[in-house]
């Protein structure tokens, strides 16, 4: 089991420390043979190389079985040639490697019910899937760019394309599993497909592949359609009636971080980016916080979550990634919080630093 980490910006090597720390325990306690290397991406590769994908990380990464990320980004790169810039980096990567799904669960820890903005009463037992089409539509589309026009203005334009293979691949995905949870939890397996087929011809053609997939291959899975802007408002005013969401690049990016932060913080939610053949990059879905790094204020649990997702999704080690989401839940039992999960109005509660979070989930694990 070879694994390439990339810390890059801000909180990530702080974060990633802790998540290392985990990786390897569980790797001594299950005798799984785990082998670590190090890489560069996003503004750290920039200061090194002036690229924010350099080619000996890419080499890395495609010669790893899995790939465990920190996080990009930060303000000191915000000016500089856009195309070079830390995101660009991490968009290259997803590419480079065909990882065409991401998986993100927004899955609510009842001890942490109350850190929700959210009703207690809306969000209790939430637990769901967002699968998003991660290399295609429009982020990746062309012709895009920013052109001045005759009369001297400006314009700026994008493509978003969908083809059907790239829209049955993501569905299958989807529907597969959306069969494994259902087989877990012993409730009807479903998906909602999210579109906008009223205006868009390419999300028509998405509603029409993912229909025609259901009919032929898995007509034991329900599947229903929502707009995409009716998908935000829903995710709010009932989140648990979703089990599985599948969309595209752009309605997965904005669905996914809005189901995060049902759940109390972005900072508890892992996440999985993964080619045909289930090799992934495993991330957190919070951003590089660039605010509070080197401050030991960073939540590394979301980092910690991805481990186990990467020894589910990746290693297909069940027992080592339970264990993980065990030890986890167990430190909030404690009543160990960060700063973004600290809930000032309950009793019993201890703020953290991310050194310490990591450690006593390291305890947990044994």
């Amino acid at each position: 089991m070879n694994v390439l980490t990339l810390a890059g910006d801000g909180i990530g090597p702080e974060i990633m420390i802790q998540a290392v720390n985990v990786l390897q325990a569980a790797s001594n306690k299950f005798e799984l043979g785990v082998m670590l290397e190090e890489g560069d991406l996003g503004g750290a590769a920039i200061d090194r190389t002036g690229l924010p994908l350099p080619d000996d990380t890419l080499a890395k990464a495609r010669a790893a079985d899995a790939v465990l990320l920190g996080a990009v980004g930060g303000p000191k790169w915000d000016t500089i040639e856009r195309s070079i810039r830390p995101e660009r980096g991490l968009l290259k990567i997803r590419s480079e490697l065909g990882l065409f799904a991401n998986l993100r669960v927004a899955k609510l820890y009842p001890q942490l019910v109350n850190a929700s903005s959210i009703k207690p009463e809306i969000i209790q037992g939430l637990d769901l899937l967002i699968v998003r089409e991660l290399t295609g539509g429009i982020y990746f589309g062309e012709p895009r760019g920013i052109r001045t026009l005759d009369n001297g203005e400006q314009q700026g334009y994008n493509t978003m394309v969908y083809k059907t293979s790239e829209i049955e691949r993501i569905g299958k995905v989807a529907f597969d599993l959306a069969r494994v949870r259902a087989k877990a939890s012993g409730k009807a397996a479903k998906v909602c497909s999210v579109d906008k087929a009223n205006v868009l011809e390419v999300t028509e053609l998405w509603k029409q592949t993912m229909i025609q997939l259901q009919e032929s291959d898995y007509t034991d899975v329900g599947l229903s359609h929502m707009y995409a802007d009716n998908a935000c408002m829903q995710l709010i005013k009932n989140p648990k009636q979703f089990d599985v969401m599948v969309t595209g690049n752009l309605f997965g990016d904005i669905l996914s971080d809005e189901a995060a932060m049902l759940t109390g913080s972005i900072g508890m939610l892992p996440s999985a980016s993964l080619d045909e053949h289930g090799k992934g990059l495993y991330e957190p879905c919070h951003g590089s916080a660039p605010d509070i790094a080197g401050q030991d204020k960073a939540n590394p649990l979301a980092t910690i979550l991805s481990v186990a997702m990467m020894l589910r999704y990746t290693f297909q080690h069940e027992e080592s990634a339970a264990a993980i989401e065990q030890a986890v839940s167990e430190v909030l039992d404690d009543g160990l919080r960060t700063g973004d999960i600290m809930d000032t109005d309950s009793s019993g509660l201890t703020l953290v630093g991310c050194q310490q979070m990591g450690e006593a989930v390291l305890a947990k694990l044994g």
